[in-house]
């Protein structure tokens, strides 16, 4: 038999304490799963589970305080809608941070010739171009090695200082906020993306006068593969180029997410 005098005072939490763990579980699971690094995909679903218990269970260990007075069931579920936006938010502060790769990557895939070569991505299940898709694989083997992935959980916890579960309060600067890195961040694309866009601008120039130079010249079957030659071949004479781009992305992921922990303020 259970000594039950043994098990009750264990089971005796303040009121509260549930429901802000469950907000504070809401929250981390909309960051992790809205986070390319942390939960996309479709694969690893037990890995993620456990990321997003542990996360949440040391979170509320560290900073959470049960809440006060009577939740309702329909104010919880706008609590829990809340912590949800916020999660997103912060994702999405990431996210926006991979444009610039991404937008790097469409672009000189489109300018090479290669959109038409796609393939599955496997963590996101979608058609991704094989450029960008290359990009954006350092991109993220550079965010592991300068340990990316501590400054988006170190971001989450200082979410629940700047504003804590329970309150109904959203800032009004939320959405410039992701306006404005949304411009900065396309802009670094291009400029991701200028060295060899320049190269492939001067290759177009160069096919067009010797297409007129030699009239019965085939320019889609010549213009592609000399195209497709040369980007290659510039990817990789300007490949040390991608140090100081990358490192200014991860400068940039950690100026954009202290901008939205402000916001959140």
């Amino acid at each position: 038999m259970v000594d039950q005098s043994a098990v009750t005072p264990f089971l005796d939490l303040p009121p509260g304490t549930i429901e802000a763990f469950g907000l504070v579980l809401v929250r981390t699971s909309a960051l992790v799963l809205s986070v390319p690094i942390l939960g996309a995909g479709s694969s690893f679903t037990g890995l993620r589970i456990g990321l997003i218990a542990s996360v949440s269970f040391l979170l509320y260990a560290a900073i959470g305080e049960p809440l006060v007075g009577e939740v309702t069931p329909i104010t919880f579920g706008l609590m829990a809608l809340k912590e949800i936006l916020v999660g997103l938010f912060l994702g999405f502060m990431v996210q926006g941070v991979f444009l610039a790769v991404r937008v790097a990557g469409e672009a000189i895939g489109h300018e090479m010739g290669f959109m038409v070569a796609r393939q599955v991505d496997p963590e996101t299940g979608v058609d991704t171009p094989l450029v960008g898709h290359m990009y954006e694989t350092f991109f993220i083997l550079g965010l592991f090695a300068v340990n990316g992935h501590h400054w988006i959980l170190r971001s989450l916890g200082e979410s629940f200082v700047r504003a804590p579960v329970g309150d109904f309060s959203v800032s009004e600067g939320l959405f410039p906020v992701v306006l404005d890195m949304f411009g900065d961040m396309f802009r670094a694309g291009l400029a991701f993306a200028a060295p060899v866009m320049v190269l492939l601008g001067l290759v177009s120039i160069g096919i067009g006068i010797l297409c007129r130079a030699v009239p019965y010249l085939n320019v889609m079957e010549v213009g592609f593969s000399v195209r497709v030659l040369l980007a290659l071949v510039g990817m990789f004479l300007f490949a040390p180029l991608l140090e100081p781009a990358m490192n200014g992305l991860h400068d940039s992921l950690l100026f954009w997410l202290d901008r939205a922990l402000d916001a959140l303020a």
